[in-house]
């Protein structure tokens, strides 16, 4: 019986003993495998962008953001949801009353039940949220090649590519906080032709930005002059990226401002206090032995 089970395990000793030995000899060999198991995506990282609201001062650019408004309204929404944002917060972005209210009047909502005890549909008001283009999950999914787009609420701090080490050491000093708003950017201006030897799957459209694999369900969605903006700001690709990228990031965070501020305060007030603190002591034990 024992030597019959030494007689099964040896040749895959061997085989294994093999195996090593041959990527010994090869390093590189190691490395090839390893690529072609599990390759890191993005394949590319994402390009930094200079946004307004970067830094421990930054601020919204109201115009940036009424553009990207205007872009998800004219293109994404027509797969995405923004289910957490309500209408009346547009009103941050520079909207009147009315001009709110004529905006949510564009869309309609699902209310009830009734005195009959059904649903019905009946106008958006300020105080409604942005509708989903679709009832439900399977729906969406159903309509995108089994893939349900993502709601956009939360996107800009939700998809972020991390940094590795040291960057994330050095992004604490300089308060680097715009990973969202840089990856979405660059995934919307990064589709491009698959490199030879790159096969896309049916359905699929390479991108090497996106940061779960080579390829993803959404084709490229944004054209030049598919939007035509009132301020005469340039109608092409990455205009609209960075306004709608800007966009998302305001309803991700609409109280970024506030909270710079408050932090920027803040660190003055302790920067005053420590001061006062050190020049009190050095009066209050200057006679005495020390």
């Amino acid at each position: 019986m024992r030597n019959k089970l030494i007689a099964s395990i040896l040749p895959l000793m061997l085989a294994t003993a093999f195996s090593v030995s041959a990527l010994a000899q090869d390093p590189k060999a190691t490395d090839k495998h390893v690529e072609a198991e599990a390759p890191h995506y993005p394949l590319k990282e994402p390009r930094e962008v200079s946004w307004s609201f970067s830094g421990p001062l930054g601020h919204y650019d109201k115009g940036q953001l009424q553009r990207g408004l205007k872009v998800y309204t004219e293109v994404c929404s027509a797969c995405h949801s923004m289910k957490l944002v309500s209408f009346r917060t547009l009103r941050d972005l520079g909207y009147s009353d009315a001009q709110v209210k004529t905006f949510a009047a564009n869309y309609e909502v699902e209310d009830g039940p009734n005195g009959s005890g059904e649903m019905y549909k009946r106008k958006a008001v300020p105080s409604d949220h942005f509708p989903s283009p679709f009832p439900n999950a399977e729906a969406a999914a159903a309509a995108n090649n089994g893939a349900a787009p993502p709601d956009m609420s939360l996107l800009a701090k939700a998809r972020e590519v991390e940094r590795g080490f040291p960057r994330f050491i050095f992004d604490i000093f300089t308060q680097y906080q715009e990973g969202g708003p840089d990856y979405i950017y660059s995934l919307l201006t990064g589709y491009e032709e698959p490199p030879a030897g790159v096969q896309v799957p049916p359905g699929g459209h390479y991108n090497p930005y996106f940061h779960a694999a080579a390829s993803f369900a959404m084709p490229k969605p944004l054209s030049d002059g598919q939007v035509t903006y009132d301020d005469g700001a340039p109608a092409t690709v990455d205009q609209y990226a960075k306004d709608v990228s800007a966009f998302l990031m305001w309803t991700a965070e609409p109280h970024l401002e506030e909270r710079k501020r408050t932090g920027f305060m803040v660190m003055v007030f302790l920067a005053i206090f420590g001061t006062l603190l050190f020049f009190t002591k050095r009066t209050v034990y200057a006679g005495k032995d020390h």
